[in-house]
């Protein structure tokens, strides 16, 4: 029995680096996975259907199951495709991890408007459109009576919050965006059953990574290397089960420390000298204070308000969330 067994995944940027560690470790973990990626360089150029079908391929060869996908995150039908894609290979759709991204690294002055509007649109556009297409099949199956756990799991960096790389602007207001994405979709989705949070790697051995100075060296063979992108998959996974109960959380991953984030700072932390299992993480995020996003918005709106519980407050999102459904509605 696997933490993941029967959960649809569908996950961006799958074909190499994190994206692929998590594909493989969520199905080990008994995921029906969709390995989404176009097969891009680094900057977001060329293709290679390839790329995804040698990690489905590689999930089938260990007796789990997956289905390859080419598109592009930036493409408002093709992450609609992705959705269904997912929902015709499989059933279902439960849980989406936006992995996603491309670099085009220059200094602000340097850097041209198309560079920025392409990583951006990878990173934020891409975490955004695919989400979006998940949450009208959630919304419409919840609505139908269809209850179950779906989660958003997205995917910012240590770039966007704690670490500013001078060259990075664009990478890292795109993941920037995500995690700010991250807890207003928290807020929005919990109705119709779903959780959002996001990983925030930092310090993973990756293509994008690779210039970095030292990044390249590897530890000895048999020690645990914390560079390793396969350490943020278990962090993930986590997030992904049907059990776990964070929403609006911002876990920032380097190696096997993994801490929750308060705002852009880093707050209380696990560490282990090796790889967690999801069932260890279950049990030691227990411990670890977090943010409730009710409870901070709640705070926000008090001056105006006065206090304001958390029913008050849901039936306040509600409204505002049921007037938008009804306005596209009749324009459609």
């Amino acid at each position: 029995m696997g933490s993941l067994d029967g959960r649809v995944v569908l996950i961006t940027g799958a074909g190499r680096g994190i994206g692929r560690e998590e594909a493989l470790f969520f199905a080990a973990e008994g995921a029906k996975v969709v390995v989404n990626d176009p097969g891009v360089a680094i900057d977001g150029t060329g293709s290679d259907a390839g790329v995804a079908a040698e990690v489905a391929e590689e999930i089938t060869a260990r007796g789990g199951q997956a289905v390859a996908d080419t598109g592009s995150v930036t493409d408002w039908d093709g992450a609609r495709r992705m959705v269904e894609t997912a929902l015709e290979s499989f059933g279902d759709l439960h849980v989406v991890v936006n992995n996603a991204a491309i670099e085009r690294n220059r200094g602000l002055a340097d850097l041209p408007e198309e560079d920025f509007d392409e990583v951006v649109a990878v990173k934020l556009k891409g975490t955004f459109a695919v989400t979006h297409w998940a949450a009208r099949h959630w919304r419409d199956r919840h609505q139908a009576g269809v209850h179950a756990d779906r989660a958003v799991v997205n995917t910012s960096s240590g770039s966007g919050l704690f670490n500013p790389l001078p060259g990075q602007v664009s990478y890292a207001a795109g993941n920037a965006g995500v995690a700010a994405l991250t807890t207003v979709a928290a807020l929005e989705l919990g109705r119709h059953g779903v959780r959002v949070n996001c990983v925030s790697p930092s310090m993973a051995r990756t293509r994008l990574t690779l210039a970095v100075p030292g990044m390249s060296q590897e530890p000895p063979a048999g020690r645990f290397d914390p560079l390793h992108p396969a350490a943020v998959a278990p962090v993930a996974a986590y997030l992904a089960g049907a059990t776990c109960p964070l929403t609006g959380q911002v876990l920032s991953v380097r190696g096997g420390t993994v801490a929750v984030s308060h705002g852009w700072s880093p707050g209380g932390h696990i560490h282990k000298d090796g790889l967690w299992s999801v069932e260890e993480l279950a049990e030691k995020m227990k411990g670890l204070p977090r943010d409730d996003p009710f409870d901070k918005l709640a705070q926000a709106l008090s001056g105006a308000l006065g206090a304001v519980g958390r029913d008050r407050l849901q039936e306040m999102i509600n409204a505002l969330l049921d007037q938008g459904a009804h306005s596209d509605a009749a324009s459609a």
